[in-house]
């Protein structure tokens, strides 16, 4: 059974009306909403954000080889690398011919290998050299700018013990010393065929002049670019009697920058929007076509009253010389110009003056 409910204006046993109740509804209501605002606006604390951004609070929150969260949000705008597919093609070929040109230098079994290619800031791999090392800096001539290649000690002193016939064991890392002059003056040689090769190699796509300039013993004298710019860095191992050595090829990204057209394409010759073969085509039908010349005596200007007056007999007058030049043109292209006579009893124009314009008309109908 259910109870009605008195809802007279005069009340009940509890003494409240039905205001009463309408307003203490919307009053719940109202702090429900406000107390949801308040949790929507809460602040983080110290604590809270400390843990967000992963900072060690304690021992136990930093792990070996974690990288927090703040430095991975700064590395993650360190280098802006566009994808140069051609480049991976051009060191391939360099490594191709270092196989070649270092038996030829070495006069022994050397086997070179391309590791990575890397993208990088150029402060990034002056911390990366291993020291003791020789750094070469060398021009590229075409592109007014430098690159950078590094040897280290370990193939410096292989190629010194197989070319000056030392022992071909594993020979043990000298530290504490500069480099000789003999050192020195091999590790130069040793710049110089790779210099090369790596000129040959972007012989397919442009060419390019690698000169080596001069040689450093602190990597800190070598700077060819700012600290913060992109340069990308090719290592490369090279194999030589069982003791691997590693070279360093480092060219900033702004060196690149004359050729970077070339390196985007997805293969060797790539033009997009431009077919040659359909160009020729095109062009030897043109060549057949039919041509429609007019040759003009003379151009006045006359009124349009005049030419509404016109009959059957009224002469024009040109005022021209018999010797006036005849323009011969092509719908609004003059393409030659010469006199006129006459020849075999047919009215003729001698031709006198190539006016130039003809390579101008197959240009207009050929896209570019």
């Amino acid at each position: 059974m259910s109870t009605p409910i008195d809802t007279d204006d005069g009340g009940g046993e509890n003494g409240g009306t039905g205001d009463d109740l309408d307003w203490g509804l919307d009053s719940s209501t109202g702090e429900s909403e406000a107390a949801t605002l308040m949790a929507d606006t809460k602040e983080l604390s110290q604590e809270e954000i400390d843990r967000l951004l992963n900072f060690a609070v304690g021992p136990q929150t930093e792990s070996v080889g974690q990288t927090r969260a703040i430095e991975r949000l700064i590395s993650t705008t360190t280098v802006n690398k566009d994808r140069l597919p051609m480049l991976d093609v051009v060191f391939d070929r360099m490594v191709r011919l270092l196989n070649t040109s270092l038996r030829q230098f070495s006069s022994t079994s050397v086997e070179a290998s391309l590791l990575r290619i890397d993208w990088l800031r150029y402060n990034e791999f002056l911390d990366t050299i291993e020291l003791p090392a020789l750094v070469g800096v060398a021009r590229a001539e075409q592109w007014d700018n430098h690159i950078v290649v590094s040897v280290d000690s370990a193939l410096i002193y292989c190629m010194m013990d197989v070319l000056l016939g030392g022992r071909r064991s594993r020979a043990r890392r000298i530290d504490g010393r500069t480099y000789t002059s003999i050192e020195r003056k091999i590790t130069e040689r040793l710049i110089r065929v790779i210099l090369q090769d790596l000129s040959q190699s972007f012989d397919p796509i442009t060419p390019i002049d690698f000169t080596f300039d001069r040689l450093e013993t602190n990597p800190q004298f070598a700077t060819i670019t700012r600290a913060t710019n992109a340069v990308i860095r090719v290592r490369i191992a090279v194999e030589v009697e069982r003791r691997v050595g590693h070279a360093e090829v480092v060219i900033p990204y702004a060196t690149l920058e004359p050729v970077r057209g070339k390196l985007v394409q997805t293969f060797m010759g790539e033009k997009f929007g431009h077919d040659t073969v359909w160009e020729s085509h095109l062009k030897a039908e043109l060549m057949r076509a039919k041509l429609d010349l007019v040759a003009v005596l003379q151009q006045t200007q006359v009124s349009l009253g005049e030419v509404l007056n016109w009959e059957k007999g009224t002469s024009l007058k040109l005022r021209i010389d018999p010797d006036a030049p005849v323009v011969l043109q092509s719908k609004t292209t003059p393409l030659f110009a010469g006199h006129m006579g006459q020849r075999n009893g047919n009215i003729s124009v001698k031709i006198d003056t190539d006016l130039e314009t003809k390579q101008e008309l197959i240009d207009g109908l050929i896209p570019h």
